[in-house]
Order: structure tokens, then sequence, then C-alpha cells
């Protein structure tokens, strides 16, 4: 009986079929394999049979010769040759490793193409994220509902998942880094091609991260953030600041708006779930930032398993700050010179609207990095069922944190013909990390302070 089981379950995968939601705890013998045949955060250490994916070695642990603090990343791998295109003509040869929404985009866009490069698994972390993911494992649990955590702290939650909801809390609570301070440009492309700059400041402290964090210290706060609009000038001086919880069962995201028109602080509800981002001309909504945040209440997260696809990582080239805005944002989408995909384990995951609950994506399908649990892509379906939006999350490994994390962040309407830009900063300042701030900047008060300057 037990052998008609695994070979059940195995099908599932096989095929591509939901894995029905489990919640057990992993025995010991699971977690002896992290670090072993598993990295430490609990991706497959070894290749693929036919070599086209390599074996984990610990990732990009160095920057490369010449790097400097403050650069915008120089690309580790710039002498890779393009292996092959894919294109409209012959993707059905590569069908079972295309996403939905790159098939759409090949087939809507002619004139799109993507160039597939070797495979480099860089994703790295430092070594108390590891530590602290190993020890995790055998602690961590979903709250009653899954929508939240507990007994986990530092590192990720669930290293080797059981279903949906813990692979998508894996992806919530990856590192970033201690802290973040950013600049950088928001573009909605209109579907003749011009778009107008959008530019944001925004400050992050990750509290769950922080040396020495504990779960009392934390007082339920994943993070703090601080955001603030710079332009276009009719949106400028528009300023949020958001705490994002651990446990949202307990306790919602707590969110505070200053709009200089209004000279006030208020709360603001609105920011989270499908309410329409700001800057965006309504193509993403709120939790569609950082592919996405916020409460996954909202939604059945079915397990579907992993699969090897190609998705955007290593993307150095797109990164680069010898690049203009203009060399980059095309009519109906990027320029695909810059674009570079690689083949990668990843999980996916098939979120469905729960019944009688309201969003306006009615299912959205994950694709989440194995090695790092960053989400690579994503397809958004509508409430008919068509497919509506394909998000991208072109990633470079930041490698002096080190971490991966999108160098931008793509969403492309294929009903509009538009797509949106985000996180973008080619022309901006590099992204600094692991600077010292205080959680006092970020609070109401100092909202209010910043309407008395």
């Amino acid at each position: 009986m037990r052998k008609i089981i695994l070979i059940t379950i195995v099908c599932f995968f096989a095929i591509g079929l939901a894995v029905p939601n489990t919640w057990a705890k992993l025995s010991p013998e699971e977690i002896a394999r992290l670090g072993k045949d598993l990295t430490p955060l609990g991706a497959e250490k070894a290749g693929n049979a036919d070599g086209t994916i390599p074996a984990w070695e610990g990732g990009i642990t160095t920057p490369p010769a010449g790097y400097k603090t403050g650069m915008h990343y120089p690309d580790p791998f710039s002498d890779d040759k393009v292996l092959y295109s894919i294109d409209a003509a012959n993707m059905g040869q590569y069908d079972d490793k295309l996403t939905e929404g790159h098939k759409v985009l090949l087939k809507a866009m002619p004139d799109y193409h993507m160039n597939v490069y070797p495979t480099h698994r860089s994703a790295s972390v430092p070594q108390r994220i590891y530590d602290a993911t190993i020890k995790n494992a055998s602690t961590a649990e979903l709250v009653e509902g899954g929508n939240g955590v507990k007994g986990s702290v530092i590192g990720i939650p669930f290293p080797i998942p059981k279903n949906g909801l813990e692979v998508i809390w894996n992806s919530l609570l990856k590192y970033k880094g201690d802290s973040l301070e950013r600049t950088y440009a928001k573009f909605p492309v209109t579907r003749g091609g011009s778009y107008e700059k959008g530019l944001v400041t925004d400050k992050m402290l990750y509290l769950y991260h922080r040396k020495g964090a504990t779960e009392e210290k934390l007082n339920n706060l994943i993070f703090v953030r601080w955001v603030d609009t710079l332009g276009p000038p009719r949106n400028a001086g528009n300023a949020t600041v958001i705490h994002e919880t651990l446990d949202q069962a307990k306790e919602a995201r707590k969110a505070w708006s200053y709009k200089p028109g209004q000279r006030r602080v208020l709360r603001a509800p609105e920011i989270g779930f499908d309410n329409p981002n700001r800057g965006s001309d309504g193509i993403i909504v709120t939790d569609q930032i950082d592919i996405y945040n916020g409460s996954p209440e909202r939604y059945e997260w079915n397990l579907v398993g992993k699969k090897e696809m190609l998705v955007p990582y290593n993307s150095y080239k797109l990164h680069s700050g010898d690049l203009k805005y203009k060399d980059i944002l095309q009519k109906r989408h990027i320029n695909p010179e810059l674009a570079r995909y690689e083949l990668h384990r990843v999980w996916v995951v098939d979120a469905v609207l729960k019944q009688g609950i309201r969003h306006v994506y009615k299912r959205r399908t994950f694709y989440i990095d194995d090695d790092s649990w960053q989400i690579l892509a994503v397809d958004c379906y509508d409430n008919r069922d068509q497919l509506w939006k394909l998000q991208e999350a072109p990633v470079i490994n930041y490698y002096d944190v080190p971490t991966i994390m999108p160098t931008c962040e793509l969403t492309y309407d294929f009903q509009s013909g538009r797509y949106n830009v985000m996180s973008i900063h080619n022309e901006e300042k590099e992204y600094i990390f692991n600077e010292p701030m205080s959680p006092r900047l970020f609070t109401p008060a100092a909202l209010r302070r910043k309407g008395i300057r």
C-alpha cells in the first residue's frame, strides 16, 4: 500500500496536477538532507540528468575582479554566448519548458524572442541565513488557516515544503539583506510605446533577518518600509509607511500615507490586495509590487510540483549602468537582446481565488526559484479564466550582500498591449544594502515630520 501511495504522488508531479496540501512536520531524516543532497535552503544540489542544469556549488560567494561598492554590478558571465533563441516560429520545440505567459508573449509579439544562455546557479546568501534555515526546519509552522508563520526567524521557514502556502511563505520571507535603500524609476508603457517616468525612493528595514532576531523581538513584524514618490510632479510628495506582519491572522498589515495636498497622515487600508498601484496606469495592483507581497488569505495555494523551466536569470546585461532607459523600453516589450533566460528548477504553485472572495485575478500561477525562493514569473488570469498578464523578475545576485533579487520587475498586459516596468535603476544610483537604520524612521510620526518640513 505504501508503494502504491508513493507511485501515485510521483504521477501527480509527473503530469503536473496539483498535489494535495499537507501539514505534516519534517522528519529528522528529511532535515538531515539539508546541506547534503539538498542545499541549505532546500534546493536539489545535483545537476539534472542531461547536464543542462549544473550542480549547485555555493553560488556566487565573492564579487568579480574590479567590482567596487556602489557600482552597478558587473556581469560575471559576460563571455557567455546564446545557446539558442526561441520565437513564435519555433516555440513548439520548447513547449514543456515555457510558462503559459511566455507562450502568449511570443505569439502576441512576433518581434519578441527569448535568448537562452548557459545556466549558472549563482544564488547565495550569508552563512547565518543557511544556519537559521536548517534550525527553522524543525520548528517552523503555519498558523491556523495558513495566514502567518510561527517558530521561524532569520532564515527560510520551510526548506522542504509540503504545500503551496509553505512555498509562498518561503518567498515572502526570503533574505533581501538586512536593510535596503534605493531610488528607482517606474514606467507604464503605452501600446504605442510612449511612457512617462515615475521616480521613487524606497527604504526597507528587514527586522526578520537581523542578527540576533527572535520572535519576541520582532513584535510580529517582518519589515518596515518607507516609500517616497519623487515624480512625476503630479504625484511628488506622496509618502507611505508600511509595517508588514508575520502572523497576519493576529494582526493585518498596517500602513499610513501622507498626501501633500491634505498635509495630513492617514491610515491607508487600501495599501494591499488588488487596489491599483499609483503610477502604473492600472497595469498592476498593490500585491504585484515585489512580484507578490502581502497576505495570502484570498487564495487557495495548490502545490503543482517542481519543473525545469526557462526563466529570467542572471540578468546582468539588463542591469548595466551603461544603459539608458530608451535603450531598454520598446513598443509593447523591452529590448529582447537585453533579456537573458536560463533553464532552472522552479516550484510551480497555482493560486486559485477562494469562493466568494474578490480579486481582479481569479487565478495566478507562480514559478519560484528552487535555489533562492525568488518568484521568477507569474501567469495572471482574469475572471473569465483567460490569461491576462505575465509578470517577470529578471534577477541578479547582488553579490556583496549576497542575495538574489530582481534588477527590475516587468508586467505585460496582453489585453491592452501595454506593459509596466518597476524598480528599474540603470540611470539611478545603485542600491545600498545593509546600512544601519532605526525603526523609528518608519513611523506615522516620521511621516508627520515630513509634512512639517
